[in-house]
């Protein structure tokens, strides 16, 4: 059997029969980009491949984040795939590209929370959490989860469809400001994992622990500092997987983001000191500060 033949038997009876064309497409669109992308960048960055094209900068110096590309590319194929929405291929190829926007929205991810170049910083490696969440989410709809049932046959079933969904809604926001990424967003399909990220204690530096722990329960916070110390074993081998897959991150990034910040203040405080030699040359005292000592002199002892 051809590689061709096994293909295509799996688009008809796996992809074509469940109706999942739309979102396998955009999940493979997802990781082609997504993985392109990171080779691109970490070739960029490596001195071993010097004959690497480096990043869009235009004329003036402005950088121009893929993130730019990946919204424009989502906007595009957003829109040319509710004109042709059921049309085949051209959804399945609308839909492919609006994976290929999602890629390298998402790559940066980081860029989104801190509003600054953080990439290769340790920071930047929220983006790699953000794509695996984005990723697991499109395979669990492609499997058949669902988070909530929506029934509308009566006000009760309504009403009932609300609750639920309010419910898993809550609780995956719970899991997330607890900083239990993966309770949050498989629990968001997976019901019973929701409600065990959610009722489990969040880690020490998490949105949850400083509005219910800190100096309000120490004792919780404590237990917490406890239950998730910076070198466990998972979080070694989190680290080890977002390193293989995003690269390692630049070591003394802040401390060059600070080198950067005080050679801005030095060149500040140089065009002010150049713009006084400009107004004031040598030889050409201040005239504010002639008449103060023209109206010196002219006082005599009494108004002293």
């Amino acid at each position: 059997m051809t590689t061709a033949s096994i293909l295509t038997k799996f688009w008809n009876n796996q992809i074509v029969a469940n109706d999942n064309q739309a979102i396998f497409m955009v999940l493979v669109g997802f990781l082609l980009s997504f993985a392109l992308i990171r080779m691109s960048t970490r070739l960029m960055r490596s001195p071993r491949a010097p004959w690497w094209p480096g990043s869009v900068v235009s004329d003036g110096g402005v950088h121009l984040h893929h993130l730019v590309f990946g919204i424009v590319t989502m906007m595009i194929a957003g829109t040319v795939g509710f004109t042709l929405f059921g049309e085949s291929p051209w959804f399945e190829i609308s839909a492919f590209f609006f994976g290929v926007g999602a890629g390298l929205t998402l790559d940066e991810f980081a860029l989104w929370v801190y509003l600054d170049d953080v990439y290769w910083a340790k920071e930047g490696r929220s983006s790699i959490d953000a794509t695996v969440i984005a990723a697991a989410g499109m395979v669990l709809i492609m499997l058949g989860f669902s988070p909530f049932d929506f029934k509308t046959s009566s006000a009760g079933e309504i009403v009932a469809s609300i609750l639920g969904a309010l419910i898993v809604f809550g609780l995956a926001a719970i899991c997330f400001s607890k900083q239990r990424l993966m309770h949050g967003a498989i629990g968001f399909f997976v019901f019973p994992l929701s409600i065990y990220g959610a009722s489990r204690i969040g880690k020490p530096g998490s949105p949850w622990a400083r509005w219910r722990y800190g100096e309000r329960r120490p004792e919780k916070q404590a237990k917490a500092a406890g239950r998730f110390p910076p070198d466990r074993r998972t979080e070694r081998v989190k680290n080890a997987f977002r390193d293989i897959v995003g690269g390692r991150p630049s070591e003394g990034v802040a401390a060059a983001k600070g080198e950067a910040l005080a050679a801005t203040r030095d060149a500040a405080a140089e065009v002010r000191h150049r713009a006084k030699r400009v107004a004031h040359p040598a030889g050409k005292p201040d005239r504010a500060a002639s008449r103060s000592e023209s109206s010196g002199r002219s006082r005599g002892p009494r108004d002293r």
